[in-house]
């Protein structure tokens, strides 16, 4: 299995400003595969630890910040005679010591000839920030899981991906069928590298959806095992909840359809907790089109999405069949998962900030809104072949945008106002809009 931010990890590693490096993500996105490979590649050897309840790797951190003494007891844990430069100290799990975390600006500041690349979950590292976080003093490299790229890549189909990373339209369009029905495929397994592996060996899609549910069932754990006990049931309510506000035409999130009188300040924290552990995207609504966008965010309207396709369509109880055949039922949450679908490739493959505009009237509305450049690009998101698009025309009018996007399944074409971009290429679209 490829992961595309390999390429960030080589470029960290021959950076001559470089600083220790935490890979933060949601638990099960590949973090702990993604270390252990770049230092397959790219290192002589390999110096592995997890404090996952290590009581000895807590020990060596409690005492004080002698870094001979530090690195004699790496050695000794990982039995790696670590050598700076040709060793790679992988640190999984680091969030569980905050003073290792500390640690991490004592190796910038006076041992920085040694590689240490360390995991932690976006909550775990979220939390211990301000307090011991050694601010300045380290790299990040946000970790998703798979796009629809590397979803084909791992399906052995190397030269169609490379048609779709360059973007070219007229031999893309030869394999469009092809290319459909592993989207339909994708929405269906999803990112997760444990779901993706095991449909890429087994083709098994009973059993992808139940790595999906167990995996679902262990973040629902996570919620009981970190959370304060007086939220946990809030942010089961809103987890829980998604789907229903997915499935609804205007998918503004509404915390009276969570329960009835609910208001904001009660799930605020849930919510919180939701978007630092990176199960879940809040994409905030903007009531302008002027760079740059995040200064005209409207807080109190938003829209939420899982961090990952398979997991929604999971989570919403949608079978293979339904999904892969796309009947009726289908029909009605299609437009939703396809949404989750462009959300997550627009996170996975580029580092935009995306938001979604509406009309102060209601009457018009564009699934989502970003900046390239200098440019806002207002994206439209598509399901089927239904190509009306009378909300990015209105917003195309009245702010005489330049490059806007409707996304759909049919074929690419660059019409006078508008660029229809398959949504198989989507993750693509800075290279499109360039």
């Amino acid at each position: 299995m490829y992961r595309s931010k390999i390429e960030d990890l080589k470029k960290w590693k021959e950076s001559k400003n470089r600083k220790p490096l935490i890979i933060r993500g949601a638990r099960q996105v590949g973090k702990t595969w993604l270390m252990k490979e770049f230092g397959k590649e790219q290192y002589e050897k390999c110096a592995y630890i997890n404090f996952d309840d290590n009581i000895r790797m807590k020990k060596l951190f409690e005492e004080d910040f002698d870094l001979e003494k530090i690195i004699q007891g790496l050695k000794i844990e990982s039995n790696v005679n670590i050598e700076p430069g040709n060793t790679l100290i992988i640190l999984d799990e680091i969030q569980e010591e905050p003073k290792a975390l500390k640690a991490l600006k004592y190796f910038c500041e006076n041992a920085n000839e040694y590689h240490i690349v360390s995991a932690g979950s976006l909550l775990g590292v979220a939390m211990h920030e301000g307090t011991s976080f050694p601010v300045g003093k380290v790299d990040f490299l946000d970790l998703s899981p798979l796009s629809f790229f590397e979803f084909v890549e791992a399906l052995g189909e190397v030269e169609l991906l490379q048609l779709l990373k360059n973007n070219d339209f007229e031999m893309i369009s030869v394999f469009d069928t092809k290319l459909k029905e592993y989207l339909k495929l994708y929405y269906y397994v999803g990112g997760m590298p444990e779901a993706v592996n095991y449909y890429v060996e087994n083709k098994d899609l009973i059993e992808v959806r139940n790595i999906q549910k167990r995996l679902l069932e262990a973040y629902e754990q996570d919620f009981s095992k970190h959370a304060p006990t007086n939220i946990v049931p809030r942010i089961r309510q809103l987890w829980h909840n998604i789907p229903t506000q997915l499935a609804k035409e205007n998918k503004k999130f509404i915390y009276g359809l969570v329960r009835e009188g609910a208001r904001a300040r009660e799930y605020e924290i849930a919510l919180s907790w939701l978007i630092d552990c990176g199960l879940v995207y809040q994409v905030s609504r903007v009531n302008n089109s002027k760079v740059p966008l995040s200064a005209y965010q409207d807080f109190s309207a938003f829209k939420l999405y899982l961090l990952d396709v398979g997991l929604l369509a999971a989570l919403a109880g949608i079978d293979a069949k339904t999904l892969l055949e796309g009947n009726e039922i289908f029909e009605e949450f299609k437009g939703s998962l396809t949404e989750q679908y462009v959300l997550c490739q627009l996170k996975e493959c580029t580092s935009l900030d995306v938001f979604y505009w509406s009309s102060d009237t209601g009457t018009a509305e564009v699934d989502f809104i970003t900046q390239i450049g200098k440019n806002i690009i207002p994206i439209e998101v598509k399901a089927n072949e239904n190509l009306q698009s009378k909300s990015l025309k209105t917003f195309a009018q009245k702010y005489n945008t330049e490059a806007n996007i409707r996304t759909s399944m049919s074929n690419y074409r660059k019409e006078n106002w508008l660029i229809n971009v398959p949504l198989y290429s989507i993750g693509n679209i800075e290279e499109i809009v360039s």
